[in-house]
């Protein structure tokens, strides 16, 4: 089952009939730079991801032509049509070819609402099948991002333990909790 036959449709395989029904997954595009600056200008977003929040238009422009548009796995999370964050996969290389690293952004008004949760599963239901050679689908939350530990338990990832001053971050190291979900585990 491709992403887009599956966007439209309830994680249960029935039709959504919450006010976030029209949940789906496409390409983010320069036409859609508006709605990209709503989350990616907020504070409180931006807040555990390595990008500080974007001031102007241009600089966001440039983020989706040469990050975005090259990019192999890198989708809009859309109500409607209209995107409210985005969902990536980045493959690794060589040896480490087996992995994928997981990632996902959403406007702060839609937090709590269970939107973020559905798309990582949407997700996981197709990227091991577009991806054959992936078996493992890991993702690194900030241990004080209680929200986005919820986010990914819920989506079936297993909490493997804490990166302790795994990386340099907005002037501090930051300790990471790492999660994976494998190719070869039940999908919620």
């Amino acid at each position: 089952m491709s992403i887009e036959e599956i966007c439209h449709v309830q994680l249960d395989g029935s039709k959504a009939k919450d006010e976030y029904s029209d949940l789906s997954l496409r390409l983010l595009d320069l036409s859609d730079i508006d709605d990209f600056m709503v989350w990616g200008t907020d504070e409180k977003v931006a807040r555990f991801c390595t990008w500080e929040p974007y001031t102007n238009k241009e600089d966001g422009l440039n983020f989706i032509r040469n990050i975005v548009l090259p990019h192999p796995w890198f989708r809009a999370i859309c109500l409607g049509d209209r995107p409210i964050g985005a969902i990536s996969v980045t493959a690794n290389s060589g040896n480490d070819i087996c992995r994928g690293e997981l990632g996902y952004v959403l406007a702060s008004k839609y937090w709590g609402k269970g939107i973020a949760t559905r798309a990582v599963k949407m997700v996981a239901k197709t990227i091991f099948a577009d991806w054959p050679h992936l078996e493992r689908l890991e993702a690194l939350v900030d241990v004080e991002n209680v929200g986005s530990q919820r986010v990914l338990q819920k989506a079936g990832f297993q909490r493997e333990g804490v990166l302790r001053k795994y990386f340099f971050q907005k002037g501090r190291s930051r300790n990471m909790v790492i999660f994976s979900l494998l190719s070869t585990d039940p999908q919620i």
